[in-house]
């Protein structure tokens, strides 16, 4: 059976024998990446998507916050995308809690409105550029472990069936993971809001802000631009809690929006419209043997703060260069542990902010709308909780846990510091370590890429593929350079 597709390669899904192929199981931002970045490293990779080829433009994903802008810049991606987006500098989360994202320490003081599908084409073309294999229009049945690999049951939309073989599976397919169900992995959570309905639309009256959020009383929407003349509109009634399949029209649309903001601002020919629901839940572990977790495969939160595809991006760039080290034989398997250690926390703690801004946003009692407003006071007043906010939802605060007794910076995302070979993130799109060292430093440097810093700082810096910083020392020797290229396979 083979996956049918215009752009991309396919590939026949009867059963293949090989310990080098990685299988990425869904075709959203978070496979692509991940599989995108695979292929650059040298690594065979089968993209599994149970959908037909053809990009829906019809996603819910509106925003790409500053991290993973960072992440596309290591890639060569962001410029390309900041071309198709829009740029906004101050993200409202509700009445009087707004975010000043033009003092973020980034090249990205902003987050830009794109709508997913925009993400998903520059992704796709990369992976098939990369050499990514696609099978499109085939899903995942089952799937059984041994020592030396996995084998998938796959399945065509048009009725065949076969096998593939790989020595690691990625499950990135999303809130109904097939992966997830097959390894037995439970999903806990719950569902927070109920009836959500979206609709894209044109308007009349075009808004005065890039982005328009507010709650009032029972009512909640959102409302921001595509480049098309349409505007994604989503919208919640608290008070109206039906079925996902119950009947929507424009009309209950409009009604939501004008509760929450006042007027409708003349919504008109409704291209798509659609009821769903926001689930809390995660996956209580993200890798289980060759099998592992991404995405909404592995945690789902409410929109709130357009978190959703960002985390899954920041899970991909984080295990990608893990995977294509242990599949080409650089580092040992045990580093793919180190992938759950450091995405699990992040997704939990998305989960609870994101959520803490739904009920806050939607506040009815009196003593929570009073929390609401003492929190939006603390966080104009006092520029650390400001900070730590910002840093949480744009990605740019996030660190990860570094051994006791290590430098300051280890664990932690470092900028896109000038270099006297450029910028970093320039540096980083070789997929490699790099190393920075004072001018002038005398010491081996392995497999890492060698570069300096344009001022005079003493301190060494090993900087991990995602732009976090592995090891660091202060007036290093050469002999502690070696030790921590060798820790990473690197000399």
């Amino acid at each position: 059976m083979n996956g049918t597709t215009d752009s991309a390669r396919t590939t026949d899904t009867t059963t293949e024998t090989t310990t080098d192929t990685v299988v990425v199981v869904g075709a959203g931002p978070t496979g692509l990446l991940l599989a995108g970045d695979l292929a650059a490293a040298g690594v065979p990779v089968t993209l599994v998507e149970k959908r037909a080829h053809g990009i829906s433009n019809l996603s819910r994903a509106m925003v790409v916050h500053a991290r993973t802008l960072e992440q596309f810049d290591a890639r060569g991606l962001a410029d390309e995308l900041e071309a198709k987006g829009e740029p906004l500098d101050r993200l409202r989360l509700f009445d009087r809690l707004a975010l000043d994202l033009a003092r973020l320490p980034s090249r990205f003081r902003h987050v830009l409105v794109l709508p997913q599908y925009e993400v998903e084409r520059v992704l796709e073309r990369r992976a098939v550029d990369a050499g990514v294999r696609f099978a499109y229009g085939t899903e995942v049945a089952g799937l059984t472990q041994d020592p030396d690999g996995v084998t998938l049951e796959v399945r065509a939309t048009d009725g065949g069936s076969g096998t593939l073989r790989a020595a690691y599976v990625v499950g990135a397919d999303g809130l109904h993971s097939g992966v997830r169900a097959a390894v037995g992995l439970p999903f806990p959570g719950r569902s927070v809001i109920r009836s959500l309905v979206l609709a894209d639309v044109r308007l009349a009256e075009r808004p005065e802000s890039l982005i328009t959020v507010n709650a009032e009383g029972d009512a909640f929407a959102f409302i921001a631009p595509f480049a098309d003349g349409y505007h994604r509109v989503i919208g919640w009634d608290r008070s109206r809690n039906v079925p996902d399949s119950e009947p929507l029209d424009l009309d209950e649309v409009k009604g939501i929006v004008r509760q929450a903001l006042g007027r409708d601002f003349g919504m008109h020919d409704a291209r798509w419209m659609s009821r769903f629901h926001s689930d809390e839940r995660q996956a209580p572990a993200y890798r289980v043997g060759r099998v592992l977790l991404a995405g909404d495969a592995a945690h789902v939160h409410s929109p709130a703060g357009g978190q959703g595809m960002n985390t899954g991006l920041q899970d991909a760039a984080n295990l990608s260069w893990k995977l294509a080290a242990v599949v080409n034989g650089r580092a040992p398997q045990g580093l793919l542990d180190t992938y759950e250690a450091e995405r699990h926390p992040v997704g939990r703690a998305v989960l609870r902010s994101s959520g803490g801004l739904v009920r806050l946003a939607m506040a009815k009692r009196p003593w929570t709308r009073a929390a609401r407003t003492a929190l939006a006071a603390v966080a104009d007043r006092v520029p650390a909780a400001r900070s730590a906010a910002t840093g949480r939802i744009t990605g740019i605060g996030i660190a990860y846990r570094a051994p006791r007794g290590a430098h300051r910076f280890v664990g932690r995302r470092i900028p896109d510091v000038a270099l006297k070979e450029g910028r970093l993130y320039e540096t980083l799109r070789a997929g490699e370590f790099v190393l920075i060292a004072p001018e002038g430093e005398k010491c081996a440097t392995g497999r890492a890429v060698r570069v300096h810093w344009s001022s005079g700082r003493r301190t060494t810096v090993l900087v991990r593929p995602d732009g976090y910083v592995a090891w660091a020392a202060e007036g290093a020797e050469a002999a502690e350079v070696a030790a921590a290229l060798g820790k990473w396979a690197l000399n």
